[in-house]
């Protein structure tokens, strides 16, 4: 819509009609949930029996709170700590990815940068079923030729961060690369000319340039990894992530503690936003 231009009446009123649909379908699916989060009931839906805090606190022998569900709060853990270490491992290398891409003499440049995408465009199960067989295949090399058992090529915590990494890191890279873009080379040139090092001038001058669009890599990987359900499904062990004992709690059946962590994962969700637009601030 051009905003110089009169528009008829109607047009406006469809418009805004518009736009308050779209957030009523965004958002009504969230406040559902959170209600019957409260809700007194053993199934996670309706009809409303009245308000409670037990599936957040409650201890007893018929309603287990999340606080309280050890099972819940490991995979709460574990899904954590696949996060940050995914977040911190994408991070770098995307912000090293992002400096090497633009660079004007780098060779196959561009068949490397289509290379990079390709996670990007196959899904999520064909890449979870693609790293689960070659890291099989690998097991099974290493096994039968040198006789060594690597941990490392078995579903476990490991082999989800990076089934996770090779994806999530081309998303960083691009981050950081869409700021990059904007870096005015002369800035450099001009520290070094008044004496700063190499290492000082990128640690002063780029790196700080670069610090929103590096504090929001590192939120969106975050984000990204520690709601990832498609490619963790077929890495996993025993330690389930969080999305996945989700998905197992719906499958067979499930109390309202399902409604309970989708508020404290929407509440940390949004305060991790909320940090992610004052730390990424320019002029911080």
């Amino acid at each position: 819509m051009i905003r110089n231009i009169p528009q008829a009446k109607t047009y406006s009123q469809g418009f805004k009609l518009y736009v308050g649909l779209y957030f009523v379908f965004l958002f009504a699916p969230l406040l559902v949930t959170c209600v019957l989060a409260f809700n007194d009931s053993m199934f996670p839906s309706l009809p409303w029996n009245g308000f409670t805090l037990d599936w957040f606190w409650g201890n007893g022998p018929v309603k287990t709170g999340i606080f309280h569900d050890r099972i819940n709060l490991d995979s709460i853990w574990v899904s954590f700590k696949v996060a940050f270490f995914v977040s911190l491992s994408s991070t770098f290398v995307g912000t090293m990815a992002a400096f090497l891409f633009e660079q004007e003499d780098f060779p196959f440049k561009q068949l490397l940068f289509f290379l990079m995408l390709a996670p990007l465009v196959i899904p999520g199960v064909i890449l979870g079923i693609s790293i689960l067989l070659f890291s099989n295949t690998l097991g099974v090399f290493f096994e039968t030729r040198m006789g060594l058992d690597v941990g490392l090529f078995r579903p476990g915590f490991w082999l989800v961060v990076l089934g996770q990494f090779s994806f999530i890191t081309t998303i960083a890279t691009l981050i950081v690369s869409a700021r990059l873009k904007k870096f005015d080379p002369t800035l450099e040139e001009a520290a070094m000319n008044l004496g700063a090092t190499r290492f000082e001038t990128i640690l002063h001058i780029t790196l700080k340039f670069l610090r929103p669009s590096i504090i929001g890599a590192l939120a969106v990987s975050f984000l990204m990894s520690f709601e990832n359900f498609n490619t963790t499904l077929f890495l996993v062990s025993s330690q389930a992530t969080l999305p996945i004992n989700l998905y197992l709690q719906v499958r067979d059946g499930s109390t309202p503690v399902i409604n309970a962590i989708s508020v404290l994962m929407i509440g940390g969700t949004s305060v991790l936003a909320l940090a992610n637009l004052y730390f990424s601030k320019p002029d911080r």
